[in-house]
């Protein structure tokens, strides 16, 4: 718990998690021992346990960083993104600017672009309409953080955000796993949210509040005039969803594993089913990137070859987030006091895998602060046990795979969440000022849409 509150509040205090990681998970470590009387080495833990686990992490996941990071950055340079944003503003015109950030946080992150990207890209344009509008500016992390963090991540059949691709390895699904659980529940966060946010801003204006004072703030000029066109734009955010699907259900799939027989073998030592839906994401995101090039070429101001080495950096620091607090959280696994939230984790679902799958990965996903974080740990634990109690009870795993990654973007965005923190950073608010939104928005509102799709699979709906 020491521990844990001070990587909240360090993070909060925008330290690096990086460093934090590997020095609040040796000191859980040693406080262990200290309390318990027990050894504790502290190199071994560290070569061991922390970087082999966070090693483990890059190994299974850079793929889907390093596309991903790229895609989000050529969309970002090519003015792709802020094309497809103008279109939506354009098109709902005055009045709904809010709705009008969130599609487009939501159009932009459901094709592939990182959440970070489209932070950075949506803000500035989501800040001069609030401006004009006379909307306070506080609500525009919350918008954008609907947009963004919540069911295009997790929810929404096909996304492919990291998320939703961490499930397939365990459950032998695809990103298109339970699809009327995933639209469900994505109608849940996004009607949730949307209620919330115009019923506050509603309140705000009744009262008199504006857009707000921010003397700090410094918004870019944006050139409009050599952006592509909006078909130009979606076209490569809808091939990667079709690409994606294509052959996550008719080229990766078991009827066709006799072509694919000698990953059974050396050194492959897998099979179709583990590796399907990486390959399928894997190609959808070069095939998305390849068309943004080909579209754009003469639009990278940058050039095409340090805009593709700006996206191949800004994956590095993505996935080592990551990887460190799955470093951390399993050096916090080998810990005695792991083992008693274990068995409470596992009392809680009383059987019961989408229970037990939602509880224990959105508690680890507070307690690292990453929603793949937890995700990876909680399965890595107890994938097993789910999927043999799933099995036994006549539930899919296409179910399980769907509520435990929604349950991932429940407590994941605590205050202590590094994408919080940037969210806050790039839009020059401060949590006291903005997090109640962001709260409701990606913890809350995504808490009861998880309960109401357990209930949903667990009487068979998928």
């Amino acid at each position: 718990v020491i521990s844990l509150a001070l990587l909240i509040y360090l993070g909060y205090k925008a330290w690096s998690i990086v460093l934090l990681a590997p020095i609040l998970a040796l000191l859980a470590a040693i406080l262990t021992a200290i309390v318990t009387g027990g050894e504790f080495h502290v190199l071994a833990t560290y070569t061991e346990v922390f970087m082999t686990n966070m090693a483990g992490y890059v190994k299974s996941y850079f793929p889907f960083f390093l596309l991903g990071a790229i895609f989000g950055t050529v969309m970002d340079q090519s003015g792709s993104a802020m094309a497809i944003a103008d279109f939506i503003f354009d098109k709902l015109g005055k009045g709904k600017e809010a709705l009008a950030v969130v599609l487009a946080c939501a159009v932009i992150t459901y094709g592939g672009v990182s959440l970070f990207v489209a932070a950075f890209a949506i803000y500035p344009i989501g800040a001069v309409l609030f401006r004009k509008a006379g909307i306070p500016k506080r609500f525009l992390p919350g918008c954008i953080a609907l947009g963004a963090f919540t069911f295009t991540m997790t929810a929404l059949p096909g996304s492919p955000e990291i998320q939703n691709t961490i499930p397939m390895k365990y459950f032998g699904t695809d990103v298109f796993a339970a699809p009327v659980l995933g639209i469900i529940a994505a109608l849940i966060m996004f009607i949730g949210g949307m209620i919330w946010l115009t019923t506050r801003i509603k309140h705000a204006l009744a009262k008199g509040e504006g857009y707000g004072d921010h003397p700090n703030e410094t918004l870019a000029q944006i050139d409009h005039s050599n952006l592509p066109s909006f078909g130009t734009a979606i076209i490569p955010v809808i091939a990667v969803i079709v690409v994606n699907f294509v052959l996550s259900k008719v080229v990766f799939v078991a009827a066709n594993a006799d072509k694919y027989a000698y990953l059974e073998g050396k050194p492959y030592n897998t099979e179709l089913s583990h590796v399907a839906g990486t390959w399928a994401l894997v190609i959808a995101l070069i095939v998305g990137i390849l068309l943004v090039v080909i579209f754009n070429a003469k639009r990278f101001k940058k050039g095409i070859v340090e805009t593709l080495k700006e996206g191949v950096s800004g994956s590095f620091l993505a996935v080592m987030n990551t990887a460190s607090e799955v470093g951390y959280g399993n050096v916090v696994k080998t810990l005695a006091g792991y083992e008693i939230l274990a068995h409470a984790m596992l009392a809680l679902s009383a059987g019961n895998p989408l229970v037990g799958g939602a509880i224990s990965t959105s508690v680890l996903a507070g307690v690292t602060g990453s929603a793949s974080g937890g995700m990876s740990i909680a399965l890595a634990s107890f994938a097993d046990t789910f999927s043999k109690q799933a099995e036994a009870m006549g539930i899919s795993h296409q179910v399980l795979h769907r509520v435990v990654a929604v349950a991932s973007g429940g407590m994941d965005t605590l205050p202590h969440n590094g994408a919080v923190i940037t969210l806050l950073a790039v839009t020059g608010m401060t949590h006291k000022e903005s997090y109640v939104d962001i709260g409701m928005n990606t913890v809350i509102i995504p808490l009861i849409s998880c309960v109401v799709i357990i209930i949903l699979g667990s009487i068979g709906i998928c």
